[in-house]
């Protein structure tokens, strides 16, 4: 296992079947099964600060939809600490990443730009970028302790996302908007099944009956419908709206474009 590979795992507890348990957002429960597909993105911006040696790092990370949304932000980065020795960063754009950039900014070679894009990777983000300031302490950390620091520092930042205390990381889903309509004694069930499968609700209208409105992931949906129909016996009626890929965002649905 290589020192950032090391680094990763001591945060990410990984399950006997290989998949990634990790903190959510405050927008959802406390824990997460991120399967190694799946896709996270970030709302909004975070930061974390390590000292190594009385060098100074500071990882920010901050989401981006562009090439050129990630190089606006690192040259903020680079006025905003102009006074700092080095701005090393990462970025990756793209439904699969396909644009992937990384430097090390006059650091040795893969000793920063690259540990913070592993950081990305491994976290499975999209369409974000890192960029890790470092103030020198006077005492050299040598390969490996930049290695660390580097990628320690990206991993606190990314941890600040997951565990919601400033920005959020939240799971893109490729789902389909369901109407559920029952009469008012069937809706407490309803309610009941959403909660449990932690459904994305967008509304509730209350008229003659009550209409749900959803968002469900494709994996659940088959899943979703058919203990709907079984709690009401069939009494509940299902509409397919139309398909939607989201986030969820403290029950917020919100349409999400890579």
């Amino acid at each position: 296992m290589s020192k950032i590979h090391f680094l990763i795992f001591c945060y990410k507890i990984l399950s006997k079947d290989g998949n990634i348990l990790v903190r959510k957002s405050v927008s959802n429960v406390n824990f997460q099964r991120i399967m190694a597909t799946e896709k996270i993105v970030v709302l909004g911006e975070a930061q974390a600060e390590l000292t190594e040696k009385k060098s100074r790092f500071i990882a920010a990370i901050c989401e981006v939809h562009s090439e050129q949304e990630a190089l606006a932000y690192i040259e903020q980065k680079r006025k905003q600490y102009w006074d700092a020795r080095h701005n090393c960063f990462a970025f990756v754009v793209g439904e699969n990443n396909e644009i992937q950039r990384f430097s090390d900014d006059k650091e040795p070679s893969g000793t920063a730009g690259k540990p913070i894009l592993e950081v990305l990777l491994t976290s499975n983000l999209r369409n974000c970028v890192i960029v890790v300031t470092r103030y020198f302490g006077g005492v050299l950390l040598g390969t490996g302790g930049l290695v660390r620091a580097y990628g320690g520092v990206a991993q606190a930042a990314v941890k600040e996302l997951f565990e919601g205390r400033s920005g959020k990381a939240l799971k893109v889903c490729d789902g389909t908007r369901l109407s559920i309509t029952s009469d008012y004694s069937l809706s407490g069930k309803i309610q009941y099944i959403i909660s449990q499968m932690d459904i994305a609700l967008e509304d509730t209208v209350y008229a003659d009956n009550v209409c749900f409105k959803v968002a469900v992931e494709d994996s659940v949906k088959d899943s979703f419908i058919k203990k709907i129909t079984e709690a009401t016996n069939a009494c509940a009626s299902v509409t397919v709206l139309d398909s939607i890929r989201f986030v969820s965002d403290n029950g917020n649905i919100i349409p999400y474009e890579f």
